[in-house]
């Protein structure tokens, strides 16, 4: 074990642990500024923002001695008698010198650059810039210049920090940006007849410290500080990266990669980046509907539909509920202790999964896999306790199909209608009763005898099981649209009940009672739990994905 002194404060590093340091100084609570460094890229040590002193200690006799220049913080080794000094005035005066280097040749166009209110430039301007311009201010021509399909480049305001080119070539592998010129004249650009198209592209806009590279999904829209930021998970596949949901006034305006270096690192791709639109779609579903006696759907009352489907489903036989891996354990959970209230014996079955291709891994490890849920593990863990009758999607529609079912719940929640055929809806359709909740319309959604809109993924609240057996859990961050019922919410109701549905107390329930998920009933971490060193055996469900 180690000791290096940032600013007099001893920081512990371990024997194998190579740190440099910026990130001693983080350890110590103290922030190092920079541009060009990243934990999950390359070392480069070219804005010099990070610029400190340093010097060594002797272990004998205890005395410093300090090299007469500053070092770049990011490219000097943190080990045993290290000393850095980050707060002096040399110190001082060459961050100034940096800031004031960068600003000479930059644009200030902070009103219509999307990176206001969140701009490395602007933070360290104040914080460590001289007090006042020693240079002319000169009219600008803003060079905006387009990347690929998704991000585009204001090239005036590069500060040449190059994140972004390291990106391509260490994370992605697809190389597609280069510096191009030399001098004060270099320029980010990409290879011509390459453009900068791969699956996680996005992500050099969340690299970029200033306003240069913009997300054309979010350009112009809104305004940073009017956003709130909401803890989310990615619903967009297996993986479960961790996200921040933006949103202002109830509307999503973009979705971005929070750390976790356990499931997503720094990244997410961009087919949940971007794969948020449907939450906002003209065509999302609002009010519940019932079937009247002539075959068509008419809007009733929510407190209506939840007194009568009650009554309904004790009176109507041999039950059976379609858990849709897109529910949060706990909305599957109480959706299970409703249809099992009922009927004891009612069979349970896994919804399909959508799977798309095959997985793609990426150089660095990030994988984008090919099942698109996010929850088809935690629900086959639900149903191994549960127990009892439990068929995949396919075996329950024969079951349907040969009349040992009655009446089924049928959860959806998926993005588009496709996900079930009309020959399977029309199987459904022979049921005396059929409660369908999604948020589009589909052929099984036509067949149903309460049609039930339900929630997006940015309007629950509750937690999922990831292909790694990962349990993470994610807070609501908007409304459904009015007319709509989150899952949860329903469920609620329906079980009868007191208050609000709450996630956290529904998931501490449910880990009290299942073994496979007693480390969830302390607070869960918002890196998530690994469930597998329950070292419970989780045998495989028979319901299988489809």
């Amino acid at each position: 074990m180690g000791i290096v002194l940032v600013d007099g404060i001893e920081v512990e590093v371990g024997d194998n642990e190579r740190i440099n340091g910026i990130e001693a100084a983080e350890r110590a609570g103290i922030d190092v500024p920079h541009y060009c460094w990243h934990p999950g890229l390359s070392v480069v040590a070219s804005c010099r923002m990070c610029l400190v002193e340093q010097g060594t200690k002797d272990p004998a006799t205890g005395k410093i001695t300090m090299l007469p220049k500053v070092v770049p913080a990011c490219q000097t080794p943190a080990k045993d008698g290290t000393v850095f000094v980050t707060n002096s005035d040399k110190v001082a005066q060459c961050r100034a010198q940096v800031e004031e280097a960068l600003l000479i040749d930059h644009p200030i166009d902070c009103p219509i650059c999307d990176k206001a209110g969140e701009c490395r430039l602007q933070d360290y301007h104040f914080a460590h810039g001289q007090d006042e311009r020693r240079a002319d201010i000169r009219p600008f021509h803003s060079k905006k210049r387009e990347m690929g399909e998704t991000v585009s480049l204001f090239v005036d305001r590069c500060v040449m920090c190059t994140r972004c080119v390291r990106f391509t070539r260490e994370i992605t592998g697809t190389s597609e940006l280069l510096v191009i010129n030399r001098g004060s004249h270099e320029e980010i650009d990409v290879f011509p007849g390459f453009p900068l198209d791969n699956k996680m592209s996005g992500n050099v806009v969340d690299l970029c410290p200033v306003g240069a590279l913009g997300d054309k999904d979010f350009m112009y829209s809104q305004r940073v500080w009017f956003m709130k930021s909401h803890d989310g998970i990615c619903t967009g596949c297996s993986t479960g990266c961790n996200i921040s949901t933006e949103e202002n006034q109830d509307r999503v305006y973009r979705l971005r990669p929070r750390e976790n270096m356990a499931v997503n690192k720094w990244w997410m791709c961009d087919e949940g980046r971007y794969g948020y639109h449907h939450v906002h779609a003209e065509d999302r579903l609002v009010g519940p509907r019932r079937k009247d006696a002539s075959g068509k759907h008419a809007i009733v009352e929510w407190n209506t539909v939840t007194a009568e489907i009650k009554t309904k489903l004790k009176a109507a036989g041999p039950l059976a509920a379609v858990l849709s891996p897109h529910l949060t354990l706990e909305e599957a959970y109480l959706l299970i202790k409703f249809i099992r209230g009922i009927d004891p014996n009612a069979v349970l079955a896994l919804g399909p999964v959508p799977t798309i291709g095959a997985d793609e891994t990426f150089p660095n490890g990030f994988t984008i896999h090919a099942e698109k849920s996010p929850n088809r593990r935690g629900i086959e863990m639900l149903l191994s306790h549960f127990g009892g009758k439990t068929l995949s999607f396919e075996d329950l529609t024969a079951e349907i199909d040969r009349g040992a079912v009655r009446a089924a719940w049928v959860s959806g929640g998926y993005k588009k209608s496709d996900w079930v055929s009309e020959a399977t809806a029309a199987k459904f359709a022979k049921l005396d009763l059929l409660v369908v909740q999604d948020m589009f319309v589909s052929p099984l959604w036509n067949v149903a005898t309460y049609q039930l809109p339900g929630g997006s993924f940015a309007e629950r609240d509750g937690s999922y099981v990831n292909f790694n057996g990962r349990l993470q859990s994610a807070k609501w961050a908007i409304r459904p649209p009015v007319g709509a019922w989150v899952e949860g919410q329903l469920y609620q109701r329906l079980l009868e009940r007191p208050g609000l549905f709450q996630g956290r107390k529904v998931l501490t329930e449910l880990a009290q009672e299942i073994p496979a998920f007693h480390l969830a009933i302390g607070e869960v971490p918002s890196t998530g739990l690994d469930l597998t060193i329950n070292q419970i055996a989780q045998q495989p469900t028979t319901a299988a994905t489809v």
